[in-house]
């Protein structure tokens, strides 16, 4: 029996703010299969981002289950998610996220030196070759366009052969020409390491590309198509 990839019940959200408590997601229930792709939609404020964050283990639910991969992370402390995140995880976000002090191979390596593989500059290497970048390994990311950060972003999240990948607004902060070029570069990196893929989206056209989509509203699912 194939272990899903998440199974949610009764998650709910609340965060503290400067007014007090904030209720962010409301009685979230899911099921995401391993292997398949899911776009979260809906408008600015709906939780979409939150929801994606639960289930990276970057926020806990305030109340309810969340288990990716067979794991309760619900249960597990700050170490214990750090290690399934390091082993199972990664996350592609829309700001890219890279180190500016590193080169593009360093960005790359890093979680796999993190983990201790002594190959980790040659696999980082491949990675950015794949990615169309076998020319900047050496650049600073100030000196790389938002769509080639992107890239190196893809090619760190991809290089650890992760379980799940999870992205927000993958394509938020580039141009339509880079955007889509990114957008084909995600879904094929999935498809090369069967990777289960998550991700927040305003792009009906990515969207569309999902097996299955989920339209929240109000911390709520509103509606899902398959």
């Amino acid at each position: 029996m194939t272990v899903a990839a998440f199974e949610l019940s009764h998650v709910n959200l609340t965060l503290t703010g400067n007014t007090g408590p904030v209720e962010i997601l409301h009685d979230i229930s899911l099921n995401i299969k391993t292997g398949e792709t899911l776009g979260l939609i809906g408008p600015s404020g709906s939780g979409k981002s939150s929801l994606l964050m639960v289930l990276g283990g970057l926020e806990q639910a305030s109340s309810g289950r969340v288990t990716a991969l067979g794991q309760e992370l619900s249960t597990k402390n700050e170490d214990e998610l750090a290690r399934f995140r390091r082993e199972n995880l990664s996350v592609v976000f829309q700001s890219f996220h890279l180190i500016p002090t590193m080169t593009a191979i360093e960005n790359v390596a890093a979680p796999l030196e993190l983990s201790g593989d002594a190959d980790a500059f040659e696999k980082a290497r491949a990675e950015l070759d794949a990615v169309g970048l076998s020319g900047r390994t050496d650049h600073y990311p100030s000196q790389m366009s938002g769509g080639e950060q992107q890239r190196v972003a893809l090619a760190r999240a991809s290089v650890t052969r992760p379980k799940i990948l999870l992205a927000d607004e993958p394509t938020g902060n580039l141009d339509e020409t880079n955007g889509n070029a990114i957008m084909d570069l995600l879904f094929e990196l999935r498809e090369q390491h069967g990777s289960t893929l998550v991700m927040v989206t305003h792009s009906h056209t990515l969207s569309a590309r999902c097996d299955h989509v989920i339209r929240l509203r109000d911390g709520r699912i509103a509606e899902t198509v398959e």
